[in-house]
Parts: C-alpha cells; sequence; structure tokens
C-alpha cells in the first residue's frame, strides 16, 4: 500500500518564515530563507520519518539531469538527505542563501562538527 504524499506549506522551525506548498509538481521540504528543513520524510512528500529534527543544510551539488539540489543532516539522527533547490515557483530559494552556502560548504572553508 503506498503513503499518501503531501505538499503543503508550513512555518519554519529555524526561523519562523511562512512557506508556502510548491506550484511546480513537487514536495516543498525546505525553507526558501533560511534552507533548513525538517526530518519529515523518508521518501519525498511521504510524512513518514518519525525523527522530526530540524535538517541543516550542509552543502549544495549538482546532480546531472535532477540539477541542483542542497544537502541537509538531521540535527537529531545524523541522516544526510538531498533535496532539490526550489526554483521557477512563487517561493524560490533565496540566492544569497544558496551562494553563502556553496561558498561555506567549500573545503577547508567550514570547520568539522
Amino acid at each position: 500500500m503506498s503513503q499518501k504524499r503531501e505538499n503543503t506549506g508550513f512555518v519554519c522551525a529555524c526561523c519562523g518564515y511562512q512557506v508556502e506548498p510548491v506550484d511546480t509538481g513537487s514536495f516543498r521540504n525546505h525553507c526558501p530563507r533560511c534552507l533548513y528543513s525538517r526530518h519529515v520524510d523518508v521518501r519525498p512528500g511521504d510524512r513518514a520519518s518519525v525523527c522530526g529534527g530540524l535538517m541543516e543544510p550542509i552543502g549544495i551539488r549538482h546532480a546531472g539531469r535532477k540539477g541542483w539540489q542542497l544537502l541537509h543532516r538531521c540535527e537529531i539522527c545524523g541522516t544526510i538527505s538531498a533535496n532539490l533547490v526550489a526554483g521557477g515557483t512563487r517561493q524560490p530559494d533565496d540566492v544569497t542563501a544558496l551562494v553563502t552556502l556553496s561558498i561555506e560548504s567549500l573545503p577547508g572553508d567550514r570547520q568539522s562538527r
């Protein structure tokens, strides 16, 4: 039996920003302002994770045909996930936040945690 997938808005647990669902046929899973996410999915949109921890944005990468992805690490369980950068929607990801994250994630520019 397949789990219902949801594209829902939310209030960011990190910065308090009101985040709207994306209108591109995908699933919103991170704040377009601070780029933080919440560990709520096992698979995109399934809302099946019981962890619920904040997912810190730790990097950005280009994944071929999938395009640009944010890398997140859960502050509770350590799970790392890749999520598409939200562009071409009514609340696209903040370009300054993306550029800052890409610079901070360069080798040698960020201390290990």
